[in-house]
């Protein structure tokens, strides 16, 4: 989501209407000019990430305006925001909501970015393990502390608490060789981006859940709009597919969200 496209109560407005379950969105907080971090995606680095809006001043704007509608990050760059307010922000988002929150995390690719956050990228790992794991003790402690490596407070007060019980879930994003490890000991589900990374799917799937003694949700993001693969992703074990959505013009926007409405 932009700022040079539909905003984000209209466009949640749009997608329940349409009945799409819900919103996710990405973010950069900026791009540093000088760039030395490929972009996983190819070699030209899109427009629209130098414009991305705060995630969750927009999923906000899109709960009040509306009743049913799933709102989440897809991912939150953890390694790059303080855990007490990122703590903070999820439980109010998830308040405002009603309950409709969903964090997902993960630790981003461009070093440049990080950097200027003041996070080494050879401890980014780290540091986003401890971040989540502060963030869920803030959650549910009424006298929350951590002491870790990176991450050390003392007991402190931390309100609102979420609506959801325990809170809201925290997808682990990737696709890696220690990505389990991480769903595993802190996450509440997996979320890798489609055809990133991923073998076979079915097999990776059944895999986490034998190791997590439980049947882990899989949102797979940046799904082809194409109902056979869909349909795969269903047979596979996935929960739930996002797709990727153009937000600029708005008129486009639009008419993009009738023709995916149409794979429902």
């Amino acid at each position: 989501m932009t700022d040079d496209g539909i905003g984000p109560a209209a466009l949640g407005r749009a997608l329940e209407e349409r009945g799409f379950g819900s919103l996710f969105l990405a973010e950069h907080t900026h791009i540093p000019v000088k760039r030395e971090s490929p972009w996983p995606g190819g070699a030209e680095l899109p427009r629209h990430y130098y414009r991305t809006l705060d995630p969750f001043v927009a999923l906000t704007a899109a709960a009040v305006a509306t009743e049913r509608l799933r709102v989440g990050t897809g991912i939150a760059l953890v390694v790059q925001r303080d855990p007490i307010l990122l703590a903070n922000e999820v439980a109010s988002l998830d308040l405002v909501s009603g309950g409709r929150a969903a964090l997902g995390v993960g630790a981003g690719w461009n070093r440049e970015e990080m950097r200027n956050h003041g996070t080494d990228p050879v401890t980014r790992m780290r540091l986003l393990r401890e971040r989540v794991l502060a963030v869920k003790e803030l959650w549910t402690k009424d006298e929350a502390e951590f002491h870790g490596e990176f991450v050390d407070f003392d007991p402190v007060f931390s309100y609102p608490k979420p609506v959801q019980d325990p809170h809201p879930p925290v997808l682990i994003g990737g696709a890696g060789p220690t990505t389990f490890d991480r769903v595993v000991e802190f996450g509440d589900g997996w979320m890798p981006i489609y055809g990133r990374g991923a073998g076979e799917l079915a097999g990776q799937i059944a895999e986490l859940r034998e190791r997590a003694g439980r049947r882990l949700p899989v949102t797979v993001f940046a799904v082809p709009a194409k109902g056979e693969v869909v349909a795969d992703l269903e047979a596979a074990g996935v929960d739930e597919v996002l797709f990727n959505l153009k937000t600029e013009p708005e008129d486009d926007t639009l008419r993009d969200l009738d023709r995916l409405a149409a794979l429902l």
